[in-house]
Protein backbone atom coordinates (compact mmCIF):
# COMPACT_ATOMS: atom_id res chain seq x y z
CA UNK A 1 0.00 0.00 0.00
CA UNK A 2 2.82 2.38 0.87
CA UNK A 3 4.40 1.84 -2.56
CA UNK A 4 1.09 2.59 -4.27
CA UNK A 5 0.80 6.15 -2.92
CA UNK A 6 3.84 7.60 -4.79
CA UNK A 7 2.70 5.92 -8.00
CA UNK A 8 -0.81 7.36 -7.65
CA UNK A 9 0.60 10.78 -6.81
CA UNK A 10 2.61 10.70 -10.04
CA UNK A 11 -0.24 9.46 -12.25
CA UNK A 12 -3.31 11.30 -10.92
CA UNK A 13 -2.44 14.80 -12.16
CA UNK A 14 -2.27 13.47 -15.73
CA UNK A 15 -5.61 11.60 -15.81
CA UNK A 16 -7.56 14.80 -16.48
CA UNK A 17 -5.31 15.64 -19.42
CA UNK A 18 -5.66 12.15 -20.86
CA UNK A 19 -9.44 12.23 -20.54
CA UNK A 20 -9.64 15.73 -22.04
CA UNK A 21 -7.59 14.59 -25.00
CA UNK A 22 -9.65 11.44 -25.51
CA UNK A 23 -13.09 13.06 -25.14
CA UNK A 24 -13.23 14.74 -28.59
CA UNK A 25 -12.79 11.34 -30.25
CA UNK A 26 -16.08 10.26 -28.72
CA UNK A 27 -18.09 13.41 -29.37
CA UNK A 28 -18.45 13.52 -33.18
CA UNK A 29 -21.95 13.40 -34.72
CA UNK A 30 -23.37 10.20 -36.17
CA UNK A 31 -26.66 9.15 -37.73
CA UNK A 32 -27.04 6.03 -35.58
CA UNK A 33 -28.80 6.89 -32.29
CA UNK A 34 -27.23 3.92 -30.49
CA UNK A 35 -23.74 5.09 -31.34
CA UNK A 36 -24.64 8.61 -30.25
CA UNK A 37 -26.00 7.22 -26.99
CA UNK A 38 -22.84 5.19 -26.42
CA UNK A 39 -20.67 8.21 -27.13
CA UNK A 40 -22.69 10.26 -24.64
CA UNK A 41 -22.25 7.50 -22.06
CA UNK A 42 -18.50 7.41 -22.71
CA UNK A 43 -18.31 11.18 -22.30
CA UNK A 44 -20.22 10.97 -18.99
CA UNK A 45 -17.96 8.15 -17.83
CA UNK A 46 -14.90 10.20 -18.72
CA UNK A 47 -16.23 13.14 -16.70
CA UNK A 48 -16.98 10.87 -13.74
CA UNK A 49 -13.55 9.25 -13.98
CA UNK A 50 -11.91 12.66 -14.00
CA UNK A 51 -13.92 13.69 -10.94
CA UNK A 52 -13.00 10.47 -9.14
CA UNK A 53 -9.32 11.00 -9.98
CA UNK A 54 -9.48 14.49 -8.49
CA UNK A 55 -11.15 13.14 -5.35
CA UNK A 56 -8.54 10.40 -5.09
CA UNK A 57 -5.77 12.96 -5.46
CA UNK A 58 -7.27 15.03 -2.61
CA UNK A 59 -7.61 11.87 -0.51
CA UNK A 60 -3.99 10.88 -1.07
CA UNK A 61 -2.85 14.40 -0.19
CA UNK A 62 -4.88 14.24 3.03
CA UNK A 63 -3.48 10.80 3.86
CA UNK A 64 0.04 12.05 3.25
CA UNK A 65 -0.53 15.00 5.60
CA UNK A 66 -2.07 12.73 8.25
CA UNK A 67 0.94 10.40 8.01
CA UNK A 68 3.29 13.36 8.58
CA UNK A 69 1.29 14.44 11.64
CA UNK A 70 1.20 10.89 13.02
CA UNK A 71 4.96 10.55 12.51
CA UNK A 72 5.59 13.80 14.38
CA UNK A 73 3.36 12.65 17.26
CA UNK A 74 5.13 9.29 17.39
CA UNK A 75 8.51 11.01 17.49
CA UNK A 76 7.30 13.20 20.38
CA UNK A 77 5.95 10.17 22.25
CA UNK A 78 9.30 8.39 21.84
CA UNK A 79 11.17 11.40 23.22
CA UNK A 80 8.78 11.65 26.16
CA UNK A 81 9.11 7.92 26.84
CA UNK A 82 12.90 8.18 26.76
CA UNK A 83 12.79 11.16 29.11
CA UNK A 84 10.50 9.29 31.49
CA UNK A 85 12.83 6.30 31.41
CA UNK A 86 15.86 8.48 32.18
CA UNK A 87 14.01 10.26 35.00
CA UNK A 88 12.88 6.95 36.53
CA UNK A 89 16.45 5.60 36.32
CA UNK A 90 17.69 8.70 38.18
CA UNK A 91 14.97 8.25 40.81
CA UNK A 92 15.91 4.60 41.25
CA UNK A 93 19.59 5.50 41.66
CA UNK A 94 18.67 8.21 44.19
CA UNK A 95 16.51 5.73 46.13
CA UNK A 96 19.30 3.14 46.21
CA UNK A 97 21.81 5.74 47.39
CA UNK A 98 19.38 6.97 50.09
CA UNK A 99 18.79 3.42 51.37
CA UNK A 100 22.54 2.67 51.60
CA UNK A 101 23.28 5.66 53.88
Amino acid sequence: MALLIPVLKAVLPHIGTILSAASPAFSSRTADPQIAELRAAVSRNAAHTKELAEQLERTITALDEAARVAEARLRMALWMGGGALALSALALIAAIVALNR
